[in-house]
């Protein structure tokens, strides 16, 4: 069946925002029992223990799910570090140049990432969560810029410092939203959906 995901990645926070601003995030979540305070090794995939619902996560979500909580993987995972976030399903199918506005397309007619293309950003892409800043030669004007500054279609790689990550959960309210980048300091977010 796979599990469900929906993250919010702030993607305006500094390396040195992050832990304050996650910090805020959970406590508050906490404080109004969305998630539970103390974080559980296997609710989450990926690395580390994650927050499992607290007994008003509904509080967030457009419809109540019962089963969530019956589920091994059902909590929130905060991500504080330099991350590259993926949608989880499709590649993305085209990057814009931050000098020329420029698109290159990624994926031909079948939606298939076309390899050549493809190999432009690859090793920027799989390195920059390691604070490489590899940078990109754009192959319209020709200048280089960091990975990060390029522009994603559909947002479907976003590269930040601070996600959260919310396993199999009912789809989040927009009040939610609203909240969240509220907490945030006002920064822009962007939510990734997918299933893996």
């Amino acid at each position: 069946m796979g599990d469900w995901f929906q993250t919010y990645v702030d993607t305006e926070a500094t390396a040195e925002d992050a832990p304050r601003l996650a910090e805020n995030v959970r406590d508050w979540l906490i404080s109004e029992s969305v998630i539970a305070a103390e974080r559980q090794d296997d609710c989450v995939l990926g690395w580390g223990p994650g927050y499992p619902p607290g007994k008003r996560y509904d509080d967030i979500t457009d419809d109540r799910d019962p089963g969530l909580l019956s589920l091994s993987t059902n909590g929130l995972r905060l991500e504080v570090g330099r991350s590259v976030f993926f949608n989880g399903g499709s590649d993305p199918s085209a990057a814009t140049c931050p000098h020329c506005r420029q698109t290159t397309v990624l994926v031909d007619r079948g939606w298939q990432l076309i390899p050549e293309k493809w190999a432009l950003f690859q090793d920027a892409v799989h390195s920059w969560d390691t604070d490489d800043d590899e940078p990109v030669a754009c192959p319209s004007c020709g200048r280089a810029a960091r990975v990060d500054t390029w522009g994603w279609a559909d947002d479907s790689i976003v590269f930040g410092h601070l996600g959260f990550t919310f396993w199999n959960w009912p789809t989040l309210r927009h009040t939610f939203e609203s909240e969240l980048t509220k907490r945030l300091d006002g920064h822009r977010t962007v939510l990734l959906a997918g299933k893996l």
